[in-house]
């Protein structure tokens, strides 16, 4: 209840009343006085309150009265009466009736009771119920009442002292409290400033109001007495302590600093008075240096005092709290004092004290923001901020390195303390644990062997101190071990939480503010206020350095896991911050710390080594304070969890992972996890050590790039202990969602991320080189891993990404090599695959980016890394062909850019990817790509690996010709589109549009690539290649050409075809003549293809029989070219160089497509002969006729009927060549053309070799030269109009020089197939098909054609004269074919005989129809006929063949039965003068020839022989000399001469006995002696001359006989018994047997007929025979016998006569 309620008001009077009663009764006796007033005050209470209704304010005005009797009472000493008087005044004084002069006289009366040391504790509860009830007391009254209880506070009671102190510090509460209350009082009323005085800085009081003043009073006189001087308004002290006002100050500070920072008079005394107090007072503990002796300085060192300086470090802590901003410089000396005593060489507890002050400190960031911005962040200002947190390092750092700090403490204590250092430990150190650092469960730290154990000192973010609330302590106290440490430890953690936390708060809220601002204005530009973000940035930059070294050391020295957890987040934390203020270097050097801490002690790791010296080299030494890095400690006894190998360039031994690097590791994982947006650069550091750590823990990247614990790759050296086993999944698990939240980060921190993979990648590609050692593939598998979660924004990470890769897959390690590949393609795959936004196929730019590493592969030589490139392309065909787009080219591209020095299986897998493309793909493609398909299958062609690919690619080839054929519209109306546009390009750029065979239209175009293609292949290095390409080619030009347009016939005529020749041409006439040994293995090579020269002769071939075959099939379409005419001039050209082709197959096929292009088929016998020939000598008989090769598996329809051919074609140019005489023009002037190449080419091929034969000298082919000269009668249908006897003599040369050509002996046996047969070969057939066509042509032409027959003539005389003398090949020497070894390669000459009898027969044939020509008559074809003949005739036996003379025999008598006529009529003439003694001679020659008849000559043949020499006599008889008034004299001269001499037996020496009869020729001899006689003895002797060559003829006879027995007879006799030799017996014989037939002659005769000297002749025989009869051979005898039988009729009577005298 209220003290103003009635019912208390009566109470009180009621109270008062019986107080007063009971003061009377106790002072009735002794002290009458103070009874009296104690009744008078009854009284006057009583009227006080009957007259008044407000009872109390009466009571109050009248209080002094009310009061007095007590005062009295109080004065009398008496204990009882003054507990009593006291009690009442309480009373009075609690319902605040006490008025303030009252008041003064009841502390006057106090003061009193205290100087009497009465009733203490009843005066401090009396005292302060007045100053608590009411404000009465002022000024002196109060500062009376202050003093009072002060001077109760230093009784010798220590209840007094102890209740005074609690008093004074109740009222000096109270006093200020008054004051705040005044305050609020006035707030809100304006006051006048107080006019300025004098001296401003001493504020005067004056300015104060009442309880402002007492209090300013109070304040500044607490200061005094602290300071030891007297005070001011205190009056009345007797003593202080130091310890008690540094105390009071304290309070007042901190609970009123309103008050301080409101009034400047306040503000001024804290200035000008606590300051300077504070540090004077702090003076023996700067000097002090712990271990000085006090000896030695000059002057005693005053020795710290704790209470005091306890005390000190309490106002400090307050004044650096409160008013920080009004003592910006004091508190800059007070921090740096508080630094100073956390030096090592400060006493135990004064660290101790002072460690617990910069704890709380610490606990406060926006005071520590508040210093770094008024301190750290002045120029020429001690940084304060900066050194606080460097002395925290440092003293942490101090407490390792100081032997023992516990003894330390034991050696500052005074003797009085505790023992031993560690006794003291134990006491103090709550639950510290053994006395040495052995290991025990204990949190603690330890390093280089100084165990400090951790205590729990205060909550997680209050600074709960000890010591500095040890006020009742005088000694100080001892401090237990670890004790410093575990404040130091706190403070370092209170100190990174609150400032990140205060920081990131308030980075959160500007965040929050621009995105707010962004959404209300999102055109303009956030700026944030600079200022913020300077005192942040600089916070962090004071304090990092000394934050990290005290960390790292920590955290090196720890041994529990919640501290070392605590450390890691402090290090990430801060690490964090740094990243999101943008200081780099603070930032990575945390991020080192916990990467350090992650790896082995001494790791060489160069990113993490290279670091911490950037920083080491910055030197922290600040005022003094260094601050070193320390280095990891090596003997950590921390629990070994796993043992590796270091992931280093060279093998080096194992290292061990303890169970605090595994929680490191983790720490980073969720540095990496929760701030990757923040690390930029130092990814790098992180994944450097993770990579690492990766490796020691032996994980190996699987599918996808996440990582799995491997089996032991590298060996034994990896163990893993069962803790660490269960981590590993989950490690691993981190690690792949660590990459995974990659896909959280903004760009610019995905592109650090990159980055930092790259430069791990290269690292561990340089330690790769130069060994197959496993790599690290740590950085490729997560490039992967990034690039697969991130492929949304591909774009912005591919190039980097993927030129990475590339440079991994052309590392030499293999490993590596193929990780990269494997990472490249599944990122290329994975791209394509992804359902991107907007789609790949409205995106052309990204397929283009994705598929570009693709193509960029195809420059890496290693074979594995084109055999996975070529596997995915295969993949993406399969997956994604159909919408690959814009991106076909680089596919293509991809596939095409295989090289030779690649294996068989990568580009048989590159192949794989063409065919699939060609089967399935060509109508998905854009047309434009339809040209790099050609390529790329041409590229497959000409590759040399692999022949099968090569052949099967000629396939495809022919595969996408048909695609081409029938999707030809489509294709030429997306091609023209396409053409538009690029032309419209090339005009806004004003270039020419640059297209490989631009003028063509660009459907055309595509066929012209092909067939350029094509072309290339046909003069690959390989004949199966060749051959193939060839047939492709020109089937399709024949399939597919009639979609060209005309003008582009002209280039594929030049540009495809011509060119084509003339490579081959080239090729083949350079190409090797070695030897090609049989290929690898069992594979034959056949005889006729063992060169390469022999191998090209075969392309050549197809090549040549291709273009001809063209120009046959298309000549309507070709003809309308402007410049046919040309190119059939280079097409000859062609053929006539093919056909002087050394090489035996390549001349003939020119020549078969010579024919081809005449239109001209070969005659089936001919082919089949020739084919037959061939093929015997090895060459397959495709040849022979060109048209019947044709594309693979199409029958090539051969229409040569210009309907047929004009339908096939249905371009524009569907006329019929014009028909007139223009075309006709044109047509010969192609035929003779023709007929010019054919005659070079029958000119050069026949022209003997002009030196001495040599090997070397070619002779073309009897199947050639049949050929050429079968051409002839074709190609003579068109020229005959103008062919002219120059021609004709050009023709025969040639026909001269083809039959002159010899054969070689081995291929002998098959064109002649014995030499006895009599057959033609089909070259001699074909010469005389050649001039029969000639002269059946004459026979029907013109007149002016006929002067032609003698030239015939004379060409088959030439002919005829082969049959005796085969005509000289140049000087080659021949052997007769007889002789010639089959394998030599010898030249044999051929059998001419059949050849030039069949001339012969042809010769008679052709006379018999045109001996009466003029031509003929006026040439002396007869003559030239007999002049011929007579070699033959005369040779007779010597002829190489019997049937030469009797066929010559017969024509002879053939033509002279039609020439003799002719020649009479024409005597007069003179035209046949010459031709008489011409035949003379042949029948002279012929009739006694010089040859003899072979030994093997039947008795029957040489009867018939006989039978023709007679004919020949009778020819005579009957068809000359009848005539022979119409015959020259000395012809008939001549016969009758040969008669004569026919007359006598002719001898052959070789006859056997029984022959000699037939052998005589006695026949013969018979008629030509008719003959003779018949001409010489008949009546009718029309002049004296003809008898008289009869008789020379008879007289030479008989004399010669007469010899021949003499000469027999001398021998016989001179011989003896020898029989004389064979052929002089038989001659004899002869002689006899001739004497025997002349003697029947004579006799037949009219004697008148014979001369008388001839008779005498005959006479004069008989002695010699007579002689004869002596000789001894029975042949003699018989034949003697016979002779002289006839000469009986000789004997006669004699008739006498004398002459001379004589009887």
């Amino acid at each position: 209840m209220s003290t103003s309620s009635p019912e208390a008001v009566k109470k009180l009077l009621e109270n008062m009343q019986t107080d007063l009663r009971s003061l009377s009764m106790e002072c009735k006796k002794k002290f009458p006085p103070v009874k009296e007033a104690a009744e008078s005050g009854i009284v006057k209470i009583k009227t006080i309150a009957a007259r008044n209704t407000d009872i109390l304010a009466a009571l109050k005005e009248n209080s002094s009265e009310v009061v007095q009797p007590f005062l009295m009472g109080c004065g009398t000493k008496e204990p009882k009466i003054t507990q009593l008087c006291l009690a009442a005044i309480q009373r009075l004084m609690s319902h605040e009736v006490v008025s303030e002069a009252a008041a003064g006289n009841i502390i006057n009366m106090l003061w009193q009771l205290m100087e009497n040391g009465l009733e203490e504790l009843k005066l401090l509860q009396t005292v302060l119920v007045l100053l608590t009830t009411n404000t009465v007391v002022h000024d002196e009254v109060l500062s009376k009442a202050i003093v009072l209880c002060f001077r109760l506070h230093f009784t010798k009671d220590n209840i007094t002292n102890n209740t005074a102190a609690a008093t004074v510090r109740q009222v000096v509460t109270v006093v200020f409290e008054r004051m705040v209350a005044e305050d609020e009082r006035f707030e809100g009323i304006v006051e006048q400033p107080p006019p300025v005085q004098g001296n401003t800085n001493r504020r005067s009081v004056s300015t104060l109001r009442p309880s402002a003043k007492d209090a300013y009073m109070l304040f500044q006189d607490l200061c005094q007495l602290v300071n030891a001087d007297a005070p001011y308004w205190l009056v009345g002290m007797t003593e202080m302590t130091r310890t008690f006002g540094l105390e009071l100050l304290e309070s007042v500070l901190n609970d009123f600093p309103g008050v301080f920072l409101q009034h400047q008079e306040f503000s001024f005394l804290l200035k000008e008075r606590v300051c300077p107090l504070v540090i004077k007072l702090f003076s023996p503990n700067i000097k002090f240096r712990q271990g000085s002796s006090s000896a030695a300085s000059p002057a005693p060192v005053e020795k710290p005092y704790f209470p005091i300086c306890m005390r000190l470090l309490r106002v400090v802590s307050v004044l650096i709290k409160h008013f920080y901003s009004l003592l910006v410089t004091e508190c800059e000396i007070f921090l740096s004092l508080l630094v100073k005593f956390l030096d090592g060489e400060k006493p135990q507890w004064l660290r101790a004290v002072a460690v617990e002050s910069v704890h709380r400190l610490c606990v406060q960031p926006h005071l520590l923001r508040s210093f770094c911005q008024s301190y750290d962040m002045k120029q020429h200002s001690t940084k304060v901020f900066r050194d606080i947190v460097n002395a925290l390092g440092s003293f942490i750092q101090s407490l390792f390195i100081v032997p023992n700090a516990s003894n330390a403490a034991a050696v500052s204590a005074p003797a009085g303390g505790s023992g031993s250092g560690t006794q003291g430990a134990a006491q103090g150190g709550p639950g510290a644990g053994g006395v040495s650092g052995a290991l025990t469960t204990q949190a603690a730290f330890e390093y280089r062997g100084t165990w400090i154990p951790l205590m729990t000192v205060s909550v997680q973010g209050s600074a709960k101190a000890t010591y500095l609330e040890m006020l009742d302590k005088v000694e100080p106290p001892s401090i237990p071990e670890g004790y410093a440490m575990s404040v130091a430890f706190s403070a370092l953690l209170d100190l990174v939480r609150g400032i990140t936390s205060m920081i990131e708060r308030e980075l959160a809220a500007e965040e929050e503010a621009a995105a707010q601002f962004r959404e209300a204005h999102p055109d303009q530009e956030w700026k944030p206020q600079a200022g913020a973000h300077l005192v942040w940035e600089e916070m962090v930059s004071a304090c990092w350095c000394g934050l990290l070294a005290a960390l790292s050391l920590l955290l090196d020295a720890s041994t529990d896991e919640t501290a070392t957890e605590n450390i890691l987040k402090a290090e990430l934390t801060m690490a964090s911050l740094c990243g999101r203020l943008g200081l780099v270097t603070p930032r990575d050097a945390f991020i080192t710390a916990i990467c350090k801490a992650s790896l082995p002690p001494h790791y060489a790791l160069t990113v993490l080594s290279s670091n911490a010296a950037n920083l080491s080299s910055k030197a922290y030494s600040i005022q003094g304070q260094s601050v070193q890095i320390i280095s990891p400690s090596s003997e950590s006894h921390q629990q070994v969890v796993a043992v590796g190998q270091p992931l280093t360039a060279q093998p080096q031994g194992t290292v061990v992972l303890t169970a605090k690097n595994i929680q490191c590791m983790r720490t980073l994982l969720n540095l990496a996890h929760c701030h990757g947006a923040v690390l930029g650069t130092s990814w790098q550091l992180v994944l450097a050590t993770l990579q690492h750590l990766v490796w020691i823990l032996g994980l190996k990247p699987g599918v996808g790039g996440a990582l799995k614990p491997g089996r032991a790759v590298e060996g034994p050296s990896t163990v893993l202990t069962t803790a660490v086993m269960t981590d590993l999944p989950v490690i691993s698990n981190i690690l792949s969602r660590l990459f995974e939240s990659s896909q959280y980060l903004d760009d610019v921190s995905l592109h650090h991320l990159i980055n930092a993979l790259c430069s791990l990648s290269l690292e561990a590609m340089e330690m790769a080189y130069g060994n197959n050692k496993e790599p690290s593939l740590f950085a490729v598998a997560k490039l992967l891993e990034t690039g697969l979660v991130n492929m949304d924004r591909i774009e912005i990470l591919w190039r980097p990404l993927t030129g990475h890769l590339l440079e991994v897959c052309q590392h030499p390690n293999s490993r590596m090599r193929e990780w990269g590949a494997e990472a490249l393609t599944a990122l290329i795959k994975a791209g394509l695959a992804y359902k991107h936004d907007p789609p790949l196929a409205q995106n052309q730019r990204l397929q283009l980016l994705l598929l570009n590493p693709l193509k960029e592969l195809s420059n890496v030589l290693q074979a594995d890394i084109r055999q996975k490139q070529l596997e995915s392309v295969l993949q993406i065909l399969q997956s994604q062909g159909d919408c690959l787009g814009p991106g076909w080219p680089l596919v293509l591209g991809v596939i095409g850019a295989i090289r030779n020095d690649q294996g068989e299986s990568l580009i048989r897998t590159a192949f794989q990817c063409l065919q699939l493309v060609v089967t399935d793909f060509l109508p998905t493609m854009p047309c434009t790509c339809l040209q790099i398909v050609v390529d790329v299958a041409g590229s497959f062609g000409l590759q040399n690996q692999e022949l099968n690919i090569s052949l099967t690619s000629i396939g495809l080839l022919w595969n996408i010709s048909d695609y081409f054929f029938q999707r030809g519209e489509a294709i030429t109306q997306e091609l023209e589109r396409e053409e538009e546009a690029l032309q419209k390009q090339a005009q806004e750029k004003g270039e020419t549009l640059n297209r490989p065979f631009h003028p063509a239209p660009p459907f055309d175009c595509l066929w012209l690539c092909l067939y350029a293609k094509l072309g290339e292949l046909c003069v690959d290095p390989r004949p199966a290649v060749r051959k193939s390409a060839g047939q492709t080619l020109f089937s399709t030009i024949a399939a597919h050409g009639t979609l060209l347009q005309q003008p582009t016939w002209h280039i594929v005529v030049w540009k495809v075809l011509f060119q084509l020749l003339d490579c081959v041409r080239t090729s083949s006439t350079t190409a090797d003549k070695e030897k090609i040994e049989s290929g690898g293995g069992n594979i034959l090579i056949h005889h006729s293809r063992d060169t390469a020269e022999k191998q090209w002769a075969e392309t050549w071939v197809l090549t040549l029989a291709g273009v001809a075959r063209i120009f046959n099939t298309r000549r309507y379409l070709l003809q309308q070219l402007s410049d046919f005419f040309e190119a059939w001039e280079v097409l000859l050209n062609h053929i006539q160089s093919a056909a002087l082709s050394k090489n035996n197959e390549v001349s003939l096929a020119a020549l078969k497509s010579f024919q081809e292009i005449l239109q001209i088929v070969t005659p089936v016998k001919d082919s089949d002969k020739a084919g037959d020939a061939l093929a015997a000598m090895g060459v397959p008989p495709v040849l022979i006729d060109p048209l019947s090769a044709s594309g693979p598996g199409r029958p090539l329809v051969r229409s040569d009927s210009l309907v047929e051919r004009l339908t096939r074609y249905n371009g524009a140019e569907m006329q019929a060549p014009p028909p007139g005489e223009e075309s006709a023009l044109e047509d010969s002037a192609l035929w003779w053309s023709a007929w010019n190449t054919w005659y070079r080419t029958g000119t050069d091929s026949t022209r003997p070799p002009s030196g001495p034969a040599e090997k070397f000298s070619f002779i073309p082919s009897q199947p050639f030269l049949t050929a050429l000269i079968q051409i002839f009668p074709a190609l003579y249908q068109h020229i005959k109009a103008n062919f002219s006897m120059e021609d004709l003599k050009k023709l025969g040369v040639i026909l001269h020089g083809a039959v002159s050509v010899p054969i070689s002996s081995d291929a002998s046996p098959f064109i002649l197939p014995s030499y006895t047969e009599a057959v033609l070969t089909s070259l001699q057939e074909a010469v005389l098909t050649a001039l029969d066509v000639l002269q059946k042509a004459i026979c029907v032409g013109p007149e002016n054609l006929q002067v032609m027959y003698p030239a015939i003539f004379e060409q088959l005389l030439l002919f005829v004269e082969f049959s005796c003398k085969p005509p000289q090949y140049g000087r080659m020497e021949t052997k007769h074919v007889a002789n010639a070894k089959y394998n030599q390669a010898e030249w044999v000459a051929l059998n001419y005989v059949p050849f030039a009898e069949r001339s012969l027969e042809v010769v008679v044939d052709l006379y018999h129809k045109t001996a009466c020509h003029k031509a003929v008559i006026n040439e002396k074809v007869l003559q030239n006929i007999i002049k011929t003949l007579r070699m033959p005739l005369g040779l007779k036996y010597a002829c190489p063949s019997e049937s030469t003379w009797k066929l010559a025999v017969s024509s002879l008598l053939k033509v002279l039965s039609i020439g003799l006529p002719v020649a009479r009529q024409h005597a007069s003439s003179g035209r046949f003068d010459t031709m008489w003694p011409e035949l003379a001679n042949a029948f002279e020659d012929f009739l006694f020839t010089k040859s003899v008849p072979p030994d093997n000559l039947s008795i029957q043949e040489f009867q018939k022989n006989e039978a023709v020499d007679v004919e020949v006599v009778q020819l005579i008889s009957t068809e000359i000399l009848p005539f022979a008034n119409f015959i020259p004299k000395d012809f008939v001269g001549q016969i009758m001469a040969m008669l004569n001499k026919g007359s006598i037996h002719s001898q052959s020496p070789s006859f056997t006995e029984a022959e000699i009869d037939v052998r005589m020729r006695e026949e013969f001899s018979k008629v030509c002696f008719e003959t003779l006689l018949q001409f010489s003895f008949s009546n009718k002797v029309s002049t004296p001359q003809e008898g008289y060559i009869s008789r020379m003829a008879l007289s030479v006879l008989l004399k010669r006989s007469q010899d021949v027995l003499r000469r027999y007879v001398d021998d016989e006799r001179l011989s003896g018994r020898c029989p004389l030799p064979r052929q002089q017996v038989t001659e004899i014989i002869f002689v006899l047997k001739a004497i025997s037939t002349l003697m029947d002659s004579l006799k037949k005769t009219q004697p008148e007929n014979v001369d008388g000297n001839t008779w005498a002749q005959v006479i004069a025989l008989y002695p010699t025979l007579v002689e004869c009869i002596t000789c001894s051979s029975s042949e003699v005898s018989a034949a003697l016998k016979e002779a002289l039988g006839p000469f009986k009729d000789f004997m006669q009577p004699p008739i006498s006569k004398v002459q001379n005298g004589e009887s």
